[in-house]
C-alpha cells in the first residue's frame, strides 16, 4: 500500500481542475497582548506582524496550487482593494487561472479578518475574527456571466471541484447547472458542501465531503458511529442521485461510501459499500483548512492522468487525503501542503508501523521516490557495536550533509571477521534497534560483506561519510565521485570509540 501510494503521487503529473465557489480573503492581524486597557477592561494589542492570504475557495485554489495543479476559479471578488488583493495573491502563486473570477460592483469581497494574540509573544490564540460579506444570491447579470464564462472551462479541465460556503455563487440553479453540464461532458464533480439543510443543490453530484457536522444537519441523523455514518452516507445517495460520500471524522479519519455500481471491493451490504480509513491521532494545533486540504487532493488524484500505474481507487485517493489533512491541522491557518511533505509523511508513518529496518531491496524502491524528489541521500557504515556519544555526533553531522540518511551495519558474521571471535558485544538486531530510535537516522540496513563497496554501488548516494581516522582510500569512494557524489570526513569524538569503552571496562572490572 504505501510503495503504491508514493507511486500514485509521483505518476498523477498536473491535472487541471475547475473550481468553483466563494473565494475570500483572509486577514490576520498578530500582536502581543500585554495589558489591559485604562478605558475599559479589555485587553490593548500591540500589532507586531500582519498577513494576507486566500480564504474559502481562494484557499483551495493555493492548496492545489502546491500541489501542481493547474487551476482555473470560477467566482466573484468585489470592486474593492480587498478583491485586488486577492487576485493577486493568486495569480503570484502560479498555475491559477482568475479570468474566471469577475469584480462585481453590487458587494464587497469576502474577508475575514482574525485578531491573533501572540501568548507570551509565542504561542497563537484567535482573539476575535470581523468578517465583512453580501452572502445574498448574486444579480442574474452576474450569474449569467459566470455561465458563459463556464463552458470553455468545462472543456478545459479534467475535473470539476465546488467549495460551497453559501455565500451566494453557488445558488441552487447554477449548482444545478454546473453538475448536468459536467456530466454531459464526462467530467466529475467533486463538492465540499456548504452547512446547509437542504442538499438538492447538489443532486447528481459523484462525490460529496461533508463533514459529521454538515452531513448531520443535512439528513436530520446524528452521527455517533458507524451504523449513523452509513445510514446517513446512504440517505445523501438515495435521496440526491450522489455517486459517492467522504464523510470527514477529523481525528477519526474518513468513512468511504460507494454505490454498488461504484464499489471497489467485494465485501458488499445492501447493494453498496462503506469504510472508515482511519488517520494517524495528532497534535492539533487549528483545524482551519483541514477540509480545504482534503478537497484539493481528491482533485488531484481524481484529475490526474498517470501513464506508469493505474489510476488511484478512491479508497486510494481517500487515504492520502486523509494524510494530507492531518499535516494541515497540526498547522497554524490554511497552509498549502506539497506533494514531498506528503511523501515524507507516509514514510514517517511507515516507519512508525514497521520501524526504520529496511532489506536492500525495499530500501532502493524507497530511495527511487526520494530522488525523484530531488532529495539528497547520505551514507555512512560501521559496526556500531556498542553505541555511544562518538557514534551519535557521527549521524547527527552526517544527517547534517543531505535529507536522507542511510546506517548500514554490519552483520554479526561479518564483525567476528573484522573485530575477532569475541566481537560483536551487541547482536545486529539490537544495534538496529537502537539506530532505529536515532531522530537523525532515517533507515538502518545489515550487511554481510566485510566492506560495504556492493552496497554502496547499488544506493550509489550522494554523499559519503566516514569518519577522520580513516586510512587510505575510502571504500566506495571511486564510485561516489564518478556518479557525481562527494566524500566527507567527520572529525572524531577524542577518546569516544566502542573499542576504548570495551577496554576501560575490562580494567574496571576485571582486572580490579
Amino acid at each position: 500500500m504505501y510503495e503504491r501510494l508514493l507511486k500514485l503521487l509521483n505518476d498523477v503529473g498536473s491535472p487541471r481542475v475547475l473550481l468553483v465557489g466563494d473565494f475570500m480573503l483572509d486577514n490576520y492581524l498578530y500582536g502581543n497582548t500585554d495589558r489591559i486597557s485604562p478605558e475599559a477592561p479589555v485587553v490593548v494589542m500591540n500589532v507586531v506582524q500582519r498577513e494576507e492570504r486566500a480564504g474559502g475557495a481562494g484557499s483551495v485554489a493555493v492548496d492545489m496550487a502546491c500541489l501542481g495543479v493547474e487551476v482555473a476559479c470560477l467566482g466573484i471578488v468585489g470592486q474593492d482593494s480587498n478583491g485586488q488583493r486577492l487576485r493577486q495573491i493568486l495569480e503570484d502563486m502560479g498555475g491559477i487561472r482568475v479570468d474566471g473570477l469577475p469584480a462585481v460592483e453590487e458587494r464587497p469581497t469576502t474577508s475575514k479578518q482574525r485578531i491573533i494574540g501572540l501568548a507570551q509573544h509565542r504561542h497563537r490564540q484567535q482573539l476575535m475574527r470581523i468578517d465583512e460579506e453580501n452572502n445574498t444570491a448574486i444579480s442574474m447579470e452576474t450569474m449569467d456571466d459566470l455561465k458563459a464564462k463556464l463552458e470553455p472551462l468545462l472543456d478545459w479541465c479534467q475535473v470539476v471541484c465546488l467549495e460551497d460556503y453559501n455565500k451566494g455563487v453557488l445558488c441552487d440553479s447554477f449548482c444545478r447547472e454546473i453538475i448536468v453540464r459536467a456530466k454531459e461532458k464526462k467530467k466529475r464533480v467533486i463538492i465540499d458542501p456548504a452547512s446547509i439543510s437542504d442538499y438538492s443543490r447538489y443532486e447528481g453530484a459523484w462525490l460529496i465531503k461533508p463533514n459529521r457536522r454538515e452531513i448531520s444537519r443535512a439528513t436530520g441523523i446524528q452521527i455517533e458511529g458507524e451504523s449513523t455514518w452509513r445510514e446517513a452516507a446512504s440517505e445523501l445517495c438515495r435521496k440526491f442521485n450522489i455517486d459517492n460520500v467522504v464523510i470527514t471524522l477529523d481525528k477519526q479519519g474518513a468513512y468511504l461510501y460507494q454505490n454498488n455500481k461504484f464499489a471497489e471491493n467485494t465485501e458488499k451490504k445492501d447493494g453498496d459499500t462503506g469504510e472508515l480509513i482511519p488517520t494517524r491521532e495528532r497534535s492539533v494545533y487549528d483545524v482551519t483548512g483541514a477540509g480545504d486540504m482534503v478537497l484539493s487532493v481528491l482533485g488531484l488524484l481524481i484529475g490526474g492522468e498517470y501513464k506508469k500505474v493505474e489510476s488511484p481507487s478512491l479508497r486510494e485517493a481517500v487515504a492520502l487525503a486523509n494524510v494530507a489533512g492531518g499535516l494541515e491541522v497540526e498547522r497554524f491557518g490554511s497552509v498549502g501542503i506539497s506533494r514531498e511533505e506528503i511523501a515524507l509523511e507516509l514514510a514517517r508513518e511507515r516507519r512508525g508501523k514497521t520501524g526504520k529496518f529496511r532489506s536492500l531491496e525495499a530500501l532502493l524502491q524507497e530511495l527511487q521516490w526520494h530522488r525523484q524528489q530531488k532529495m539528497k541521500i547520505v551514507f555512512t557504515n560501521g559496526c556500531f557495536d556498542i553505541l555511544h556519544p562518538g557514534h551519535i555526533h557521527l549521524l547527527s553531522f552526517a544527517k547534517e550533509q543531505g535529507d536522507i540518511l542511510i546506517v548500514a551495519i554490519n552483520s554479526d558474521e561479518s564483525v567476528r571477521k573484522l573485530k575477532g571471535p569475541q566481537r560483536p558485544i551487541i547482536k545486529q538486531q539490537d544495534r538496529a534497534a537502537l539506530l532505529s530510535a536515532l531522530e537523525s537516522v532515517d533507515y538502518v540496513l545489515i550487511f554481510d560483506e566485510p566492506d560495504p563497496g556492493g552496497l554502496i554501488e547499488k544506493i550509489t548516494p550522494d554523499v559519503l561519510i566516514k569518519g577522520s581516522d580513516w586510512t587510505g582510500q575510502v571504500v566506495g569512494q571511486d564510485w561516489v565521485e564518478e556518479h557525481g557524489g562527494k566524500v566527507v570526513l567527520m572529525p572524531l569524538v577524542e577518546g569516544r570509540s566502542t573499542t576504548d569503552i570495551i577496554e576501560r571496562v575490562i580494567e574496571k572490572h576485571i582486572n580490579h
